[in-house]
């Protein structure tokens, strides 16, 4: 395991969320943002609810993995360097329902998304207990590049000629600056990198970052957004696969597309909720587990802390 530096730190720390990268079965890099913990000794916590356990599933399989930190919203952060972490991560079979050991995070994340804070009441309770049924990464960096942020022309707001192209995927990257590529290099490793991109007839062309040696092969393009306080949550990741062309170009082919939230609106996040319920439920059903009790007083006292600190900053 490396250290990252004290200034590289600082600005990790200062990230609200970053882009995590695991390895499904037929090696893609599958890429979701997530919120992260750098602690004392080096190592990274990252932590899934059963709702979401395939990136859980996928480490326990191959703990390759990687983290690059790259949407500075919220951070405070003026023109924030993005910082790319190769690792390999671990995650126990073990279900946690309780911030002991790991008040650092839970604190974090109340104070980070304060809107999270009411989870812990009722009768949000009922509906949101599969959220506190929570898996531990822990992700002990092997590499750390550091890169100047990839910036949008002043107004640019995507790509206009991909609004009105039939590839899978063209509307929603047409609508951002900018993507993650999640790609592998010669030995599978999953690769992480900011691009722009463009729409062909054929694909999007995108820009591999200059440190970093892209293999041709199964790759990703994941788009998301945050608000200060890490609401207004959207994200979508386009399958695909990376091509690279006589004349040099690298171009991803879309084969699919994943929005777990939908287009953001009330009836997605009703299905969504329904989603993460039902798989919450097959996954302790499928192992032969009890569902585990949350515990709330533990949560509440975290989210009470925070609350009253925001309070006083005011």
């Amino acid at each position: 395991m490396i250290s990252l530096g004290p200034a590289v730190g600082e600005t990790v720390d200062a990230y609200r969320t970053c882009e995590f990268a695991t390895l499904a079965r037929d090696g893609t890099p599958i890429v979701w943002p997530t919120a992260t913990l750098r602690r004392d000794d080096g190592t990274f916590l990252v932590t899934t609810s059963l709702g979401f356990a395939q990136k859980a599933l996928n480490v326990r399989r191959d703990g390759r993995v990687a983290l690059l930190f790259s949407d500075p919203t919220g951070s405070g952060l003026d023109a924030a360097q993005e910082v790319f972490v190769a690792g390999t991560a671990e995650c126990p079979e073990q279900i946690v329902t309780s911030p002991s050991g790991d008040e650092a995070y839970w604190s974090m994340l109340f104070d980070r998304q304060p809107d999270s804070r009411r989870y812990v009441d009722r009768p949000a309770r009922w509906l949101m207990d599969w959220y506190y049924l929570r898996l531990k990464i822990t992700i002990s960096p092997t590499e750390v590049r550091t890169r100047a942020p990839l910036t949008a022309p002043p107004g640019d707001r995507g790509d206009a000629a991909g609004r009105t192209s039939s590839l899978p995927g063209a509307g929603i990257l047409a609508g951002f600056p900018t993507a993650v590529l999640g790609a592998r290099d010669a030995y599978g490793a999953p690769l992480l990198m900011r691009t722009r991109t463009v729409a062909r007839p054929d694909g999007f062309l995108v820009e591999p970052a200059a440190d970093c040696d892209v293999v041709p092969g199964p790759a990703t393009l994941l788009v998301h957004r945050h608000d200060d306080r890490l609401a207004d949550l959207y994200n979508a990741l386009v399958r695909g696969e990376l091509r690279q062309s006589d004349d040099g170009d690298w171009l991803l082919v879309p084969h699919r597309v994943i929005e777990p939230s939908g287009d953001g609106s009330p009836r997605g996040q009703v299905r969504l909720l329904r989603t993460v319920r039902r798989t919450t439920k097959a996954h302790l059903r499928g192992r032969g587990l009890p569902r585990p009790r949350v515990d709330w007083q533990a949560l509440k006292t975290l989210a009470a802390v925070s609350a009253s600190q925001a309070a006083a900053e005011t």
